[in-house]
């Protein structure tokens, strides 16, 4: 049973298809089915209208996992093809930090898709056993090798650790921007508007809080920084 936030991500191949609905209403009913029951919100619907051969050339499902970022939402989809056949492309969602379920296969979500990368990591960890059997190996004839020393967080860790804060809270803040915008269009422009708007959509912050005029005030300036880049 459904339950939580939704962005639903529709994709039909070619602009006639779009247009006759061809594929179209079956997703939607598909989504529609799988939600039905339950406590949940469709947050928003996107639909792509493309070939399906370029991986980088789907600006909805971008604007998707953006309005799942913002809304803590789940992606849905009505099948998983419709979102990629490539698994390396499937990965990419674990970097986005959206949560997603395809109604054809409901078990397949981050969690499964992750089994891939933890493959890869298993394949990582045998080479690193194989790296240090050798050192073993080379210590016992007497090569001399550098002690261990236990783990240090050295500075380039530590910058590393920085870099990939201040990432994800770019990328928030770029997420932020075009529904910033939109509220100036209309006219609400104050820190405090700004932030009561943003808490009425159930738009959380970047730690899942309600929004403040302060918090308002320092992704205003995040995104103005981003666009000075």
């Amino acid at each position: 049973m459904a339950e939580g936030k939704f962005v639903s991500y529709l994709r039909v191949s070619t602009d006639k298809q779009a247009k006759s609905g061809l594929g179209l209403e079956a997703q939607r009913k598909a989504v529609e089915d799988y939600l039905n029951g339950g406590k949940w919100k469709l947050v928003k619907e996107l639909v792509e209208v493309e070939s399906g051969k370029r991986e980088d050339n789907r600006p909805m499902l971008a604007q998707a996992m953006a309005a799942c970022r913002l809304h803590k939402a789940t992606l849905v989809i009505a099948k998983l093809d419709r979102l990629s056949r490539d698994a390396h492309f499937l990965l990419g969602l674990d970097k986005a930090g959206v949560e997603f379920v395809a109604t054809d296969n409901p078990h397949a979500n981050r969690l499964t898709v992750g089994i891939m990368a933890l493959m890869a990591e298993n394949e990582r960890e045998m080479i690193s056993k194989r790296t240090k059997d050798a050192l073993a190996a080379a210590k016992r004839r007497g090569v001399k090798l550098g002690g261990y020393r236990g783990s240090k967080l050295t500075k380039r860790i530590r910058e590393r650790g920085y870099a990939a804060l201040k990432a994800k809270a770019d990328q928030h803040a770029n997420d932020l921007a075009p529904v910033i915008a939109e509220l100036r269009a209309v006219g609400i422009t104050s820190l405090v508007d700004i932030a009561a708007n943003l808490n009425e959509r159930s738009i959380p912050t970047a730690r899942d809080s309600k929004w403040t005029p302060t918090q308002v005030s320092r992704v205003v300036e995040r995104i103005k920084a981003n666009s000075r880049q």
